[in-house]
């Protein structure tokens, strides 16, 4: 057990006066305790980023604390951080966290990053009323459920490599929202009410279970959308999808992670090797494959792959190779809006707030 001692702040703010230090980073030092900092009262800004804290008890006392990053540490339970009364900022992601229920209470919230935990229900977040980000994915979350009906000022939400199966009616009541990612989930198909949230601009919904065109055609209706991710779905294996998409959202930019002008080109995607082949490739390769089949024979055609649920967030390594987009720690700026040369890569889901 390594504890953090008043002295140690002290000696790193070069002062000697607790009521001075207003930011603090201790990260990567193996910390298991850090109650001393009840002792800092003006204390805002607080990075504990990759220790070993297993509680938040010892944050109680900061009530003027108003971003809190304690990521990469070995947390179970949030309990504690109601305390924090005046957190705007707070990152929690990948460690071992079960329940969210104790930052109901955080009504000055405005990001709040929760990804890769053992979180298996959204709680109820209707006192947030300026919350504009949140961050769930890698989670064995099922459904929405009612969690979102009065949270409006959401601009981006993640749910990526979860279990959802649906998008529940709450999320219609996010009429601000820009950025949606459900990657790597269940979902089937697209809610009608979807029409209210036209504002949305990036749409990831790759590798879900989306089969049919008919299943997309409310996509018309968000006339703001720049960026769109299919991939990995099986309607998404059509080769002409590319060209209906464009005709169904005309301000579309990018499709699939691509240009949507190079997307809508003649080349198809091979699920087996995950890389882009020519048409006539494809045509040589199917007609190899007929000669090799004995005559009179008939041969069992392979089905469509379809995406596979990935594996609650506990565990580190996916299953699943993806071409689109992964979560990554959000950069929450005043500005809205999505850049045009945006585009979809995978990386770690990151999140800095500008407060």
């Amino acid at each position: 057990m390594k504890a953090l001692t008043s002295d140690q702040v002290l000696q790193e703010k070069k002062t000697t006066d607790p009521n001075a230090v207003t930011s603090l980073t201790f990260t990567h030092r193996a910390l298991s305790d850090v109650s001393c900092l009840a002792e800092f009262n003006k204390l805002e800004r607080l990075d504990l980023t990759f220790n070993n804290l297993s509680s938040l008890e010892g944050l109680k006392p900061c009530v003027n604390l108003k971003w809190l990053s304690v990521k990469q540490n070995k947390l179970r339970s949030l309990k504690g951080i109601e305390g924090c009364v005046c957190l705007t900022v707070l990152n929690a992601g990948s460690n071992m966290i079960q329940s969210m229920d104790e930052v109901s209470s955080l009504v000055k919230l405005r990001a709040l990053i929760l990804n890769d935990n053992e979180i298996k229900s959204i709680c109820r977040l209707d006192k947030m009323k300026e919350l504009n980000t949140l961050v769930l994915s890698k989670n064995p979350i099922s459904k929405i459920g009612d969690s979102l009906s009065k949270v409006k000022s959401i601009t981006k939400l993640s749910l990526s490599n979860c279990k959802i199966q649906g998008i529940d009616s709450s999320i219609n009541s996010c009429t601000e929202l820009r950025e949606l990612r459900l990657s790597h989930n269940e979902i089937r198909t697209l809610p009608s009410e979807l029409t209210r949230n036209a504002k949305i601009q990036n749409l990831d919904l790759g590798n879900n279970l989306i089969m049919r065109w008919s299943d997309l055609k409310i996509l018309s209706s968000l006339v703001n959308l720049k960026n769109l991710n299919l991939a990995g779905n099986p309607v998404a294996e059509k080769d002409t999808l590319a060209k209906k998409i464009k005709k169904l959202v005309p301000a579309l930019q990018i499709f699939n992670s691509k240009p949507i002008d190079k997307a809508m080109k003649s080349v198809t995607v091979d699920a087996d090797d995950n890389h882009l082949v020519d048409a006539q490739d494809i045509d040589k390769k199917k007609g190899q494959k007929m000669k090799e089949h004995k005559p009179n024979i008939p041969t069992k055609e392979n089905d469509e792959e379809n995406t596979t649920v990935t594996e609650p967030i506990s565990e580190k390594k996916s299953k699943r190779k993806s071409r689109d987009l992964k979560d990554q720690p959000v950069t929450v700026t005043e500005e809205e809006g999505i850049k045009k040369s945006n585009k979809i890569k995978h990386e770690e889901e990151t999140v800095q707030v500008t407060v």
